[in-house]
């Protein structure tokens, strides 16, 4: 999978994202989906895949580069009728939870959608889905989260201060995702 001229279309829209790949900091994971694979499988898999890429931001954030550090969780559906960006919603949002108090921030991003940044301005399409982790930057990343407000609150706060995020959970799929479902949603505009 060559990723090169996305990647290249994207520093407009993400300044730390030239000065990561350049220092080595960006990592790109590749899964493939599958055609026939159950939806709960899928989501499982896209989650443990988001667990590996957190704990990897968690040992490069303190790194001289740390605030570069970057994993890409990249999958590719067999199916393409498959609707992706809601095969990525419960992992993602899961992820959000559990990681944003130590300082690891999710993205999500759907193969062939149109986006904006927090300028207007047009995010070039991806041509694979993809949920990115990265290290957050207390001071911009509750911006990115104006739709959930205690979820803000808590990254502007986050500290790693070496904790298993899944002390108090069971870290199997069917567990986390009966967690993640009983927290407060983003709010509807």
């Amino acid at each position: 999978m060559d990723v090169a001229d996305y990647v290249a279309a994207l520093p407009q829209h993400c300044p730390f994202l030239e000065p990561s790949v350049a220092r080595g900091m960006t990592g790109w994971t590749v899964y493939e989906i599958v055609s026939g694979a159950r939806r709960g499988a899928v989501e499982a898999a896209l989650f443990y895949a988001g667990v590996q890429a957190a704990e990897r931001i968690r040992t490069l954030k303190h790194h001289q580069d740390g605030v570069l550090a970057c994993e890409n969780v990249v999958f590719l559906e067999q199916s393409p009728d498959a609707d992706q960006r809601e095969l990525m919603a419960w992992p993602h949002w899961a992820l959000k939870n559990l990681y944003g108090p130590v300082g690891v921030m999710f993205g999500k991003f759907s193969r062939g959608a149109t986006e904006e940044d927090r300028f207007g301005r047009r995010i070039p399409s991806p041509p694979f889905s993809f949920l990115p982790a990265r290290a957050t930057i207390r001071p911009l990343d509750p911006k990115f989260l104006t739709d959930t407000p205690d979820l803000a609150a808590v990254v502007a706060a986050a500290e790693d201060d070496g904790r298993d995020v899944f002390r108090d959970l069971p870290c199997e799929w069917k567990a986390v995702r009966e967690w993640a479902s009983s927290l407060l949603g983003p709010r509807r505009r």
